[in-house]
């Protein structure tokens, strides 16, 4: 479908308790919305990527990786959102093992964390 294929695809998360994930994403990530609408902020990221909080009554799973963010330097950024009191999750299961919160995949090194609402989150880096 060409007008899908032109189209602009963001992420949608879903947060129990706004206020909290403004908080978590402004201290710990240091972004600040860029419009603000009743019942959701919206996140602009470069170009034409960005990303949406909705509040819920529903969980996320946090089963799955739900957004990531691709960078240039992965150890580096890991290092700055530690600073600010992000917790990776740190992996040992067949197929994915992590060292110090990075996980070497072959094409891509990647890291997760989870913001204040049990989202899965990651940061990846091509190779």
């Amino acid at each position: 479908m060409e007008s899908l294929r032109r189209a602009n695809a963001k992420a949608a998360l879903p947060v129990e308790d706004l206020a909290r994930a403004r908080a978590f994403y402004e201290e710990k990530l240091g972004l600040t919305p860029s419009r603000e609408v009743e019942g959701a902020l919206f996140y602009q990221g470069s170009s034409d990527s960005g990303f949406l909080l909705f509040p819920t009554g529903g969980r996320p799973s946090g089963q799955h990786t739900q957004m990531a963010w691709f960078v240039k330097d992965i150890a580096a950024t890991v290092a700055e959102l530690r600073s600010r009191g992000v917790r990776f999750e740190e992996y040992d299961v067949p197929g994915l093992k992590t060292v110090d919160g990075i996980a070497d995949l072959g094409y891509e090194k990647s890291a997760w964390f989870r913001d204040s609402e049990g989202n899965l989150l990651a940061l990846g880096q091509l190779i």
